[in-house]
């Protein structure tokens, strides 16, 4: 990675884009972790993160996750999720924050010098080419250590720096010292039990563009 010490740097962290790609990956994030490394790169000015919640659940697993993360240096963005029925008579529930992501970026990009994108969906492009129009550098964070890879081509080439989750996880992985060292194998078979394409809908209580069949 590289970062300028003196720029301010913002985080905008696509929680169930960076949930699925952890997965696929094979390990948790340790959040305060995360935050220490970006702070060491650069002036950390904020660190959001996006999700979108069930208000209608009595509990729901992400929430003591939301809560953590709005004590503990995060600035928490959420809304609650709309169920619809499509045209198959099918109930769905959807919740998706790239309109909040995109329009709070565009809002912070006169007060930082580098937005790290923790996300990849190709549909980030076009934010990515606004900020860089504005003179602001922007970093992707994703994988390609997947099969199929978990970002997007296109937002890969459209960003100044590309970093790989996976090359961040001995210093942001949640126990770090308790993991066994990873062998091929190993990688295969966890990224097997979690191989999901990018864009495609994740487990209910960590997604934010949700589509659930009942």
């Amino acid at each position: 990675m590289h970062f300028y010490p003196n720029e301010k740097v913002a985080l905008f962290i696509d929680g169930a884009n960076l949930y699925a790609t952890a997965k696929a990956l094979g390990f948790d994030i340790d959040y305060k972790r995360l935050l220490v490394l970006f702070r060491q790169k650069g002036q950390l000015i904020r660190a959001l993160y996006y999700t979108a919640l069930a208000e209608d659940q009595e509990y729901s697993s992400i929430r003591p996750l939301i809560d953590w993360l709005d004590y503990n240096g995060y600035t928490m963005v959420t809304k609650p999720t709309k169920e619809f029925t499509d045209s198959m008579g099918r109930r769905k529930i959807k919740g998706n924050m790239d309109i909040e992501l995109t329009v709070d970026a565009m809002r912070l990009s006169r007060s930082i010098d580098h937005v790290v994108l923790f996300s990849g969906d190709g549909d980030f492009k076009s934010l990515v080419g606004a900020l860089q129009q504005e003179g602001r550098r922007v970093s992707v964070v994703s994988t390609l250590q997947t099969q199929p890879p978990m970002v997007a081509d296109e937002l890969r080439r459209q960003s100044d720096q590309f970093i790989d989750l996976a090359d961040l996880e001995q210093f942001i992985c949640r126990d770090p010292a308790t993991r066994p060292v990873r062998n091929d194998r190993t990688f295969a078979a966890r990224r097997d039990a979690y191989q999901r394409p990018a864009g495609e809908p994740v487990p209910f209580q960590e997604q934010d563009d949700l589509s659930e069949e009942v």
